[in-house]
């Protein structure tokens, strides 16, 4: 029995942030209203599986005989829309909590950000930031819950708000467990009120709900566990709106497996691999990866056990009968079960991808530029599968057009006879990498270079250490096996004049440098900055002054040119007056030069007042 209801309605105000999203999504940030229906009927659907779940191991709920189903009636005259669940229901806890606050921190921040970038946003977006109820007010201007949890002793409560700024929520009488969702729709919205246009919003997004969803009491989706058919079942379209259904992504999958394992672990999948990367991506909290079944019932809708973090963007169904269907969340983590599965669908998802190196490369390369970033963190975490990570890591370098992948195995097959290592640069983008001055010796010679510009490269690469028994140097490092230029050499400087020029270059630059030395790798700059043997990769040091503002680096190694024009002049004024203020300013000039290349000059002002005065000197009449 109810407890008796009271005529108490209590009003609350709405989270700050939440009063925001809400404006952002009625209106400005979804063009595509129908997906209202679709986030009501998820999460009907969840709460129906929630319920599920617990009477597994718990009889003794509110309505324990009640059908698991979804009703929705629709009212064309009255313009009315009702979605009804006999879900597990809501607390007055939850309905605070759960409807009154965003669902997590800086989704209105995040979403204002994509809003700036893009004007018109992907209705997929809303279902991936678990705010889906609010875009109901996309459609109408009052919504009222009506909804009771499933535990006996609780109360029938009725939630009502205009979506503005506040809600009321009053106890009521309501001797049935779950929730019911109702509200009179807008004038620009009344096309929902048609029978016909709901049915087709529930078959296309919809379709594959676990329970049935009744339209003014007509079933109109399929109930059906697609993962436990026969692959020669199921037509490519089926696929493709299962996907779409579990994924909440509007394009069909880029590839997907369909597993019926038996042996050591029994389970059956469905696993697909997405076209593109949604905005939500780097966020790991908001992920939805695999859903997690036993023997047909639903278990867990994000179960991060059964796939490391490299694979998050992975989407799907995993059902095994080799679970007691009395398992909770918690013991899956620890199951000797689930690291049988996880081993398993690493294995296959790792073959499906060599398969597309091999075979599909430029599918590969759509994966590899989509999930690259997230993919290959997998080389420094997943060591049982380390070394076929690094086969499928990808990359540019200066023998591939821009935009263009290679592998280190066909940077090898490329490597010349005398070529002992494999060599890269990391920076921002590859028009910058190709200026960089550190590349001039490498194609001059035309010998390869990896080009990273993804961040990750910087954490990844130099962890290879090597590959075919070929050190990975850095083009920016002091102790390269470099060879000087035959070519050039009687146009270089000789021995005691660059010693002597070395040492006024020390003088003036004292303790800003770790060391000057003459180089071996420029052709046409007059000098670089390189990183001396345990000093960070560039790249790697620009990353952490951004994380850590108190981050100085280490001193750099200054090389100079000593066939440049520009060297020779000044060894000429050094030959003259080695305390020369010209030739002090241009030493501390070419330095503060090559800072500025590396893109760490901190004092702009006095490198272009310094060239001024430099300049007006050179100009004298």
């Amino acid at each position: 029995m109810a407890k008796q209801a009271t005529p108490t309605v209590q009003k609350y105000e709405y989270q700050a942030e939440l009063k925001e999203l809400l404006h952002l999504i009625v209106h400005s940030l979804y063009t595509h209203p129908e997906v209202f229906m679709r986030e009501l009927i998820s999460n009907a659907s969840d709460a129906l599986n929630k319920v599920r779940f617990r009477m597994l191991t718990d009889k003794d709920i509110l309505d324990a005989e009640a059908d698991l189903e979804i009703r929705i009636n629709v009212d064309s005259k009255e313009h009315t829309i009702s979605i009804e669940d006999s879900g597990i229901g809501m607390t007055k806890e939850d309905l605070i909590k759960r409807i009154g606050t965003v669902a997590s921190s800086g989704t209105v921040e995040f979403l204002k950000e994509l809003q700036k970038d893009k004007k018109n946003l992907d209705a997929q977006l809303i279902g991936q930031f678990g705010v889906g109820f609010y875009s109901v007010f996309m459609v109408t201007d009052e919504v009222v819950i009506e909804t009771r949890h499933a535990d006996k002793d609780s109360v029938g409560l009725r939630w009502k708000s205009d979506g503005k700024g506040s809600f009321t929520i009053e106890e009521i009488d309501k001797p049935r467990r779950g929730t019911k969702i109702y509200f009179k729709l807008k004038d620009d919205a009344k096309e929902f009120a048609e029978e016909h246009r709901i049915k087709h919003i529930i078959q296309k997004y919809s379709n594959f709900v676990d329970f049935p969803i009744k339209l003014n009491n007509e079933t109109v989706n399929r109930v059906e566990a697609l993962w436990h058919k026969n692959k020669s079942e199921i037509k490519e379209e089926e696929l493709n709106e299962f996907y779409k259904f579990i994924s909440n992504d509007f394009q069909d999958p880029l590839g997907h497996l369909h597993l019926s394992i038996e042996g050591a672990v029994n389970f059956k999948a469905l696993v697909f691999i997405p076209q593109s990367a949604p905005p939500v991506m780097f966020r790991p909290e908001e992920e939805r990866g695999l859903h997690l079944y036993s023997n047909k019932i639903f278990i867990q809708d994000d179960c991060k056990d059964l796939l490391p973090d490299y694979l998050r963007f992975v989407r799907g169904v995993v059902d095994t009968e080799d679970l007691p269907l009395n398992v909770s969340r918690e013991v899956t983590q620890s199951s000797p079960v689930m690291a049988k599965i996880r081993q398993t669908l690493v294995n296959k998802i790792l073959a499906l991808l060599e398969d597309w190196a091999k075979n599909e490369p430029s599918k590969y390369e759509t994966f590899y530029k989509n999930f690259g970033p997230i993919f290959k963190l997998g080389v420094n975490s997943d060591y049982s599968n380390r070394e076929r990570l690094i086969e499928l890591l990808r990359m540019e370098s200066t023998m591939t057009e821009k935009g263009h992948l290679t592998s280190l195995k066909d940077y090898v097959s490329r490597m010349n006879t005398d070529q002992k290592e494999i060599y890269y640069l990391s920076g921002e983008s590859r028009d910058l990498l190709e200026k960089n001055p550190n590349l001039e010796y490498f194609t001059k010679r035309e010998i390869e270079v990896l080009l990273l510009t993804d961040p990750v490269d910087v954490f990844v690469i130099p962890s290879i250490g090597e590959y075919d028994k070929k050190p990975l140097k850095s083009i920016e490092k002091a102790d390269l096996d470099l060879e000087k230029d035959q070519d050039d050499q009687t146009e270089r400087l000789n021995e005691n004049l660059t010693k002597s020029l070395i040492e006024v270059f020390k003088e003036t630059l004292g303790d800003r440098v770790e060391d000057v030395i003459e180089s071996k790798r420029l052709v046409d700059s007059p000098a670089t900055l390189v990183v001396g043997k345990e000093g960070l990769d560039p790249q790697m040091e620009r990353m952490m002054k951004m994380m850590q503002k108190d981050f100085s680096g280490s001193k750099r190694i200054l090389e100079i040119n000593t066939a440049h024009p520009l060297i020779k002049n000044l060894s000429r004024l050094n030959m003259g007056n080695s305390t020369d203020p010209l030739l002090r300013k241009s030493i501390l000039q070419l330095y503060e030069g090559a800072l500025l290349i590396d893109g760490n000059l901190s004092s702009p002002t006095d490198f272009v007042n310094r060239m001024t005065e430099i300049m007006i000197e050179a100009t004298k009449g």
